[in-house]
């Protein structure tokens, strides 16, 4: 109080002294001076009748701008981000199909995860629809696939009460995130294509359940990333796919994103959905990896047919219908 006192009762013995911008060297810096050196040489804001006030103002409208970014990011961590709980989280039987059929309509078990032969669906219905979104056109060359395989959820998956599963993207999210051994807990883990889990498992865990892959996505030996009872899943996106499995299948000569189907797979054989590693970095950021497991970069992604903006949205849309929860931000 006292300097304040002292600093008003100077003001009032010399108030030419600054309207000229003249002072005492020997005086303490008063803020004026201190802002108009810092900026520019021009008569600093205090100088004005309004200049307090509007320095005020500014100051205020950067308090509430601070304020609700952080409220913000509270939001979103909320509603896309769940960190492991230390408890083991109820699983209630049912819950995801629930809520997948707000967002799938028709969404029902009663239909089967995997084509087999009995199914011979077009034959009532004719698919509307090439690949990926039908059969149109490959009807005979699927015959002739599932004439040779027979592909069930194995009895250690059906018989369970509640089934709990987690699929795990190949997002940059991952690397360093620890969550090796939550993973390893769920019944059902699902991974896409060829994401590698030796040398990552204290980040990614070492158990698959089952695996979705396409062609130009499979490794040349599955046993290198898999565990012996490992359920591989193609996932046809072109004819020339089944000719593909046809010859894996049939030991003839071999031929040299998957995400969201895994995801509506998982809510169509689960009852509680998390995911882990799904997401991309922002469009303008050119240099952070999209795997963790590898150094490519969101430029890959130009020719690869993935409208990933749109997929994010769909996640997100489940994410926030509680469909889904996250345990990697996304």
């Amino acid at each position: 109080m006292g300097e304040d006192s002292a600093r008003a009762e100077g003001a009032q013995q010399a108030p030419d002294a600054v309207a000229r911008g003249s002072r005492d060297d020997s005086s303490p810096q008063e803020p004026c001076y201190l802002l108009r050196n810092m900026i520019s040489k021009s008569p600093p804001l205090c100088m004005y009748p309004a200049g307090w006030k509007l320095l005020a103002m500014l100051a205020l409208v950067l308090v509430v701008m601070v304020w609700y970014s952080i409220s913000r990011e509270d939001r979103y961590i909320e509603l896309f981000y769940f960190p492991i709980p230390e408890k083991k989280e109820p699983c209630f039987q049912g819950e995801a199909e629930r809520r997948a059929s707000v967002i799938f309509g028709n969404h029902t078990r009663d239909h089967p995860i995997f084509l087999q032969l009995k199914d011979y669906f077009w034959v009532k219905t004719p698919s509307a629809y090439e690949l990926p979104y039908g059969t149109k056109g490959s009807e005979d060359l699927l015959l002739r696939v599932l004439a040779i395989t027979s592909y069930s959820i194995p009895e250690s998956i059906q018989s369970l009460k509640c089934r709990r599963c987690v699929v795990v993207g190949n997002g940059h999210r991952l690397r360093n995130s620890s969550l090796g051994d939550a993973i390893n807990k769920y019944d059902v883990v699902i991974r896409l294509n060829n994401a590698p889990v030796a040398g990552y498992e204290g980040d990614v865990g070492s158990k698959t359940t089952m695996r979705l892959f396409y062609p130009e996505s499979a490794h040349f030996d599955p046993k290198v990333e898999n565990n012996p009872d490992t359920l591989l899943v193609l996932v046809a996106f072109k004819a020339m796919d089944f000719h593909w499995i046809e010859t894996i299948l049939s030991d003839k000569k071999r031929k040299p994103t998957t995400g969201l189907l895994a995801i509506t797979m998982a809510l169509h054989l689960c009852d509680l959905v998390h995911i882990a590693g799904f997401g991309y970095p922002d469009a303008l950021d050119k240099k952070q990896t999209i795997h963790y497991y590898e150094q490519i970069t969101l430029k890959s992604m130009a020719g690869s047919g993935h409208n990933v903006s749109r997929e994010a949205l769909a996640i997100k849309r489940m994410l926030e219908m509680g469909a889904l929860k996250n345990l990697t931000y996304f």
